[in-house]
This record gives C-alpha cells, structure tokens and sequence, in this order.
C-alpha cells in the first residue's frame, strides 16, 4: 500500500494526556471512530475507553483488535526516574503494540509518537532537518528509551505494514502539566530562572497543531511513511520570551533572574543524581527543579527546517504562538502579551 489511511477505527495510546486527548478529537471531527487506550478512568467523549497498561502484552492485544489504524503517544514522560521504568514503558510497551498489530489479520497503520530529543546529543540545532535517533548520544533516560523506540517502529516499516514516526517539539497549551503549569508554579514562589538570559532561540508547537499533524501524518501515512517527521509551529524565539509569555497569561510575574548555563547544568546533574536517591527513599514525588538535560533544553538553540514536514504532510499551522497565548490566558485568565518576532527564516517556516 503507497497510498493515503483510508480506514475510520482508530487506536490511540496515551489519550489521557493533553496531546492525546487533542489527537483523539482531531480524530473525531475528521469522522474517524476512536478507541483509547490508558491506565486511567479519563475518558475522552465520543470514543471507546478501554483500560490497560502499554506495558501488558494481552491487554494490547486485546486494544489492537479491529482498529485500522493505531497512534502511539502512550509513554513515560519525565526528567529523572529508574531507567528501567523508561525500558518498560517507551521501549518494550512500544515493542508490545508493534508486536500486536503486525500479528493482526490486516496489520493496521502505525503512527509513532516521538520527540526531537532523540537526536539532541547537547548541542545547538539551528534550522536543522530531523536528524537520525540516536540512543547512544541522546541526553537523559527520556531521549535515549524514546531513540530506540523510534528506531523499532521505523523498523517495522515494510510491505504491509505502513509506520510513520512524527516528533512534536515542546507541546504546550491550555491544561499543560509538563511545561505550562510548571512554569507558572514555579514563576508564583519565584523559583524560576532563566539561564543565560533567556537568550536560547528554540521552537515550540501549540497543541492544536501538533495533533492536526499527528492525524494529518496517519491520513497521508503513503508519503509520511518510513522516516521521522519534526512538527512545530515554526516561529523559534528566545525561550525567555516563551517564558515571559506564558507567566503573563498565567497572571505570575516573570522571572527576574538568570543563571549561567554552564552552572546551571552542573547544578542540575547533581540534583538530578539526589531526586533519584529521594524518589528511591521515599523523599520526594515530583519532578526535580533541575536537571542537566532540562538545563540544556533552557540554554541551547534547537529549531528546525519543517518544510519536509510541511511537504509531505501538505500541512501547516493553524494556531500562531500569539493566539495560542490568548487562548492560554483564556483558560487562566491572565494577559496574553504580543511576543516579538525574534527570527524570521524560509528554515523555520
């Protein structure tokens, strides 16, 4: 098959996270039926709940059954932790929904959901194209577990079974725990600095778009196939004026401080190290307030090249940066600010 997903029954991991739920309702305004699959009692309206844990090989299955199609978000998300719960979760949960659908009497088409992280080895990217997974040189166990995942599903890529692998880069919006609500909890008791002013020119992707990329890349998976895809809206700025702009429509005042990237990194390695032993003992249940690799992503430049993305998935944004501030300030009721132009590159857009 070279051609576009025509199938209507589709599967979708992870669907009770804020990416999920977006790709679930893209799904169902374009007339597709949904299933969800999710160790949690959320339910999306308008789709087919049905419970169960990646890493179960019998309750993927039984996921698997009759659906034409399959979105894989469903994955352990998290800045430090045991890299073995990394391996079960991104890896071998992976493994287990690949196995399942190639199993099926009509494998169904596959969509992986990655992250550009799988070819950040530490180093700026500017206006660079997808570059090749890597968990040898990927930063931290999220990248590294999420590399080998993406190289197993691109693997499978063949005759018969058609595999896409799209990578949204720095999801935020309305109702984001992963970044939204920690900057704005951490901005409120003024723990939140910026590193090297601010200064770090990065992409990111409103929500809505990414999950209209993600459907768009299942419904034109006879081009998308066999090769990662970055997604973003293509407008990188500072990150401090990111920062800035979701303080403001979180209605916290901005940060008022830089740290130097280079302290910030050695700093964050070491707390990192002891958030692990705490998470061990018993000390500690959130996600620590820095770690090297999140240092990293605050003082390096990472955007990207999206007209492959652009091309191939004939798709674009939507939601510009400016209006998907006012529809997060919407949601928290604070100021949506006009972020300044900081680039402007045929590279990015």
């Amino acid at each position: 098959m070279t051609g576009p997903h025509t199938g209507g029954h589709v599967l979708v991991t992870g669907a009770s996270g804020m990416l999920g739920r977006a790709v679930a309702a893209e799904l169902l305004s374009r007339g597709h039926r949904v299933r969800t699959f999710h160790r949690g009692s959320a339910i999306v309206p308008g789709t087919e709940p049905v419970r169960g844990s990646i890493t179960d090989a019998a309750a993927v299955g039984r996921a698997v059954e009759g659906v034409d199609a399959v979105v894989h978000l469903a994955a352990k998300v998290s800045f430090t932790g045991e890299w073995d719960d990394f391996v079960a979760t991104n890896i071998t949960g992976t493994r287990h929904l690949l196995d399942a659908a190639r199993s099926a009497g009509v494998p169904p088409d596959f969509v992986y959901v990655s992250s550009p992280s799988v070819a950040h080895h530490g180093a700026s990217i500017v206006g660079e194209a997808a570059g090749a997974a890597d968990p040898a040189a990927a930063r931290g166990h999220y990248a590294r577990s999420k590399a080998a995942a993406e190289l197993l599903a691109l693997a499978a890529d063949g005759p018969g079974f058609r595999v896409a692998a799209v990578r949204p880069h720095i999801v935020w919006g309305p109702g984001d725990t992963q970044l939204v609500e920690r900057v704005i909890d951490r901005a409120r008791s003024g723990r939140l600095p910026l590193l090297d002013g601010g200064t770090a020119l990065i992409d990111t992707t409103y929500v809505d778009n990414a999950a209209a990329a993600i459907v768009q890349a299942l419904e034109r998976i006879g081009a998308a196939r066999g090769r990662p895809l970055v997604v973003t809206n293509g407008e990188p700025r500072p990150v401090g004026e990111l920062i800035s702009g979701i303080c403001a429509a979180g209605g916290v005042p901005a940060p008022r401080f830089s740290v130097p990237g280079s302290v910030a990194r050695i700093a964050g390695t070491a707390i990192e190290r002891a958030w692990v032993l705490g998470l061990r003992r018993g000390w500690v249940h959130d996600e620590p307030p820095m770690t090297g690799f999140l240092a990293e992503q605050l003082s390096t430049a990472h955007w990207f090249d999206q007209r492959a993305t652009r091309d191939l998935l004939d798709w674009k944004p939507a939601i510009s940066l400016d209006e998907g501030l006012s529809r997060l300030a919407a949601y928290y009721g604070g100021v949506a600010p006009s972020m300044k132009r900081a680039a402007s590159t045929t590279n990015a857009t």
